[in-house]
């Protein structure tokens, strides 16, 4: 996607969070929510980031969001790429159900050291399915500190971000509880866009031209 986002004239971050990809080898039990929240937060001010549309896919929906309680004046547009906005006191945890949960802490237990959960051995119901697309991304997957996904969300600010939000939906992803309410929020509420990709959850690498079409559209209304 960068490569699109660079010619229409963007700058583009795309920071990688602790203890994952590149940085994988800094892994550890302590890593939760709240390092990569802060992970972000990093670059948005050493850069000196202003005017920013912060966009979120998955689970970095639950950090941005935290990102933006701390640091709304840098922010411009927060964008969810099939991702929840979490409440504060919200996990991640939160937006499945307790078979989903269980079945994850026993990976965690049995593979992953306790800490850790194991990346997924069937790539298809993220709509990985072409078999270059899988060739390229396994190699690049990494155990992810499992505490990111328990602790709960703690936000500073009872109003939360007021500037504008979008919730872009990935329509071909397996059904879910909380995408179903965020895109009743999002066509409902003022304040939010609603926009839909006809394609898997993993948008950026199953239709990442199309997604930076959408970012690039989304971009251009913020204020």
């Amino acid at each position: 996607m960068v490569p699109w986002l660079h010619a229409a004239g963007h700058h583009v971050h795309a920071p990688t969070l602790t203890g994952l990809g590149e940085r994988a080898h800094l892994a550890h039990p302590g890593i939760d929510l709240g390092t990569h929240i802060q992970d972000i937060i990093g670059v948005l001010e050493y850069e000196d980031l202003r005017g920013v549309v912060l966009v979120g896919h998955s689970y970095g929906s639950v950090v941005v969001t935290g990102v933006a309680d701390r640091l709304p004046a840098r922010i411009a547009q927060l964008v969810y790429v099939d991702g929840a906005e979490a409440a504060s006191g919200q996990a991640v945890i939160d937006f499945f159900p307790s078979a989903w949960l269980a079945a994850r802490r026993a990976l965690v237990d049995v593979e992953g050291g306790g800490w850790q959960l194991p990346p997924p051995a069937d790539l298809s119901g993220f709509g990985i399915a072409d078999a270059d697309d899988v060739a390229w991304v396994r190699p690049r997957l990494a155990p992810q500190p499992f505490k990111t996904f328990t602790q709960p969300l703690r936000l500073e600010s009872a109003a939360g971000f007021a500037g504008p939000k979008t919730f872009v939906s990935c329509t071909e992803a397996p059904p879910a509880g909380w995408r179903d309410e965020m895109t009743r929020r999002a066509r409902a509420e003022r304040g939010w866009g609603y926009r839909e990709l006809a394609t898997g959850h993993d948008a950026m690498i199953t239709a990442p031209r199309e997604l930076a079409g959408l970012l690039l559209e989304i971009a251009q209304s913020s204020p």
